[in-house]
């Protein structure tokens, strides 16, 4: 699908998306990735969603970001309370949803001047 923005400038938002991919500014990528609206990293963690540790939610809180969006593949799923160690000790709060819907929804927050960081974990 693809995604119209109406945000202009030099913004990182997601132009695209499928069941295996997602583009940022008409670039592809398929591995794990978390989009900020100023920098983009790369294969953030090597974990997929049954196998995220700790410190790869604590990374995610050192973020520059005041909204945290978890992409969590093709489906919902929820963080195991292990992991929320690092949100409560920060005091930030985590969006679970699909990729999808973190794609649309980091759009949107982008589009408010929010600052927000979608972390995206592919199936």
């Amino acid at each position: 699908m693809k995604l119209q923005s109406s945000q202009s400038g030099s913004l990182n938002v997601f132009t695209a998306y499928g069941d295996d991919y997602v583009s940022v500014n008409a670039s592809r990528y398929q591995a794990n990735l978390v989009v900020l609206p100023d920098r983009l990293i790369e294969n953030w963690t090597e974990a997929g969603y049954d196998t995220l540790t700790v410190a790869d939610i604590a990374f995610l809180t050192e973020l520059d970001a005041e909204i945290l969006l978890l992409g969590t593949g093709s489906k919902i799923r929820f963080l195991r309370p292990d992991l929320m160690q690092p949100l409560a000790q920060t005091r930030k709060s985590l969006d679970a949803m699909d990729i999808h819907a973190a794609c649309r929804t980091y759009n949107i927050l982008v589009n408010e001047g929010r600052k927000v960081a979608a972390a995206l974990i592919f199936d």
